[in-house]
């Protein structure tokens, strides 16, 4: 079956004069003459059997399929182009490893421990990508993974790596802190991690000599991630409930106070993930001893 996908080269070429509004603009960024240019543009034009440019005395424009066209190719050339990179990184001359984690526990615990791994495997580079949370993908292209327990992986072998304990934090100058240090929470606002609705109910009732607020423990401020209710957080908007881990280096510098001295452990826990086919890869292997190795805390 015939393809009708048009020359990089013309795609390219029509790409950089829609970016510089006009032909010459365009030949200059790529090194090409006026007419080179020209031609690969009539030529893309005559392949797809559209005018995507307007030529007029005052110069080069795109017509509205044109602009229509360039919106849906910009984005697939810089895709292309990303997974052209990514296959050359795939080289053999030099070791990968690609780790998978939610991004609370690789920005909080993770990444500050990281030098520890490089420093055991120098030649080693280290891709950390967003390791998605309770969706099941087919093939996740991970050689390992740091997730919630629950996280779906079909197929692959899990190792527990530690517990959670959650801490409610406060600016450190925050509204109701003296209240809150004595465990009255009835006036304060709670801020709420979207994915976590019911976390300050389990909070509060492992921390009966608190006092709660009056209305839904659901309701207040709401927030995707967690680095966005901790800016919340600091912004002295509410209280926040988090992993002890995310917040430590900040409370330990004075960022950030604890709202009261109450740690409650949460339902959730960490494991590592490995898919079977990378189960036996030494360097698989070795980020796994290292990691469930660290500390906790």
């Amino acid at each position: 079956m015939r393809r009708h996908i048009p020359s990089t080269r013309a795609l390219l070429v029509f790409d950089a004069v829609a970016r510089q509004h006009g032909v010459s603009r365009a030949a200059e960024e790529l090194c090409l003459t006026h007419s080179a240019v020209s031609q690969q543009l009539r030529l893309l034009e005559s392949q797809i059997g559209v005018r995507l440019v307007q030529r007029s005395a005052r110069g080069t424009t795109l017509t509205e399929a044109g602009r229509r066209y360039h919106g849906q190719i910009s984005g697939d050339l810089i895709r292309l182009q990303d997974h052209t990179l990514e296959a050359m990184a795939r080289r053999t001359d030099g070791l990968r490893l690609i780790v998978g984690a939610v991004p609370v526990l690789a920005e909080g615990w993770l990444l500050p421990r990281l030098p520890g791994f490089t420093a055991l495997q120098p030649g080693c580079s280290l891709h950390l990508q967003v390791f998605p949370t309770l969706r099941y993908m087919e093939d996740l292209p991970f050689d390992v993974g740091v997730q919630y327990d629950d996280a779906v992986w079909p197929g692959a072998h899990t190792q527990p790596l530690m517990a959670e304990a959650c801490v409610a934090v406060c600016a450190p100058g925050g509204r109701g802190r003296a209240e809150m240090a004595r465990g009255d929470f009835r006036a304060a606002p709670l801020l709420q991690l979207r994915s976590r609705l019911g976390a300050w109910e389990e909070w509060f009732a492992q921390a009966p000599a608190a006092m709660q607020p009056p209305e839904n423990l659901i309701a207040g401020h709401r927030f995707d991630l967690f680095s966005m209710l901790v800016e919340a957080v600091r912004a002295d908007l509410g209280v926040g409930l988090v992993p002890r881990y995310y917040v430590e280096r900040a409370l330990r510098s004075g960022e950030l106070a604890l709202a009261c001295e109450h740690e409650a452990p949460s339902r959730r826990g960490y494991s590592v993930f490995v898919p079977p086919q990378r189960a036996a890869d030494p360097l698989v292997q070795a980020f796994i001893d290292w990691v469930c190795e660290l500390p906790t805390a």
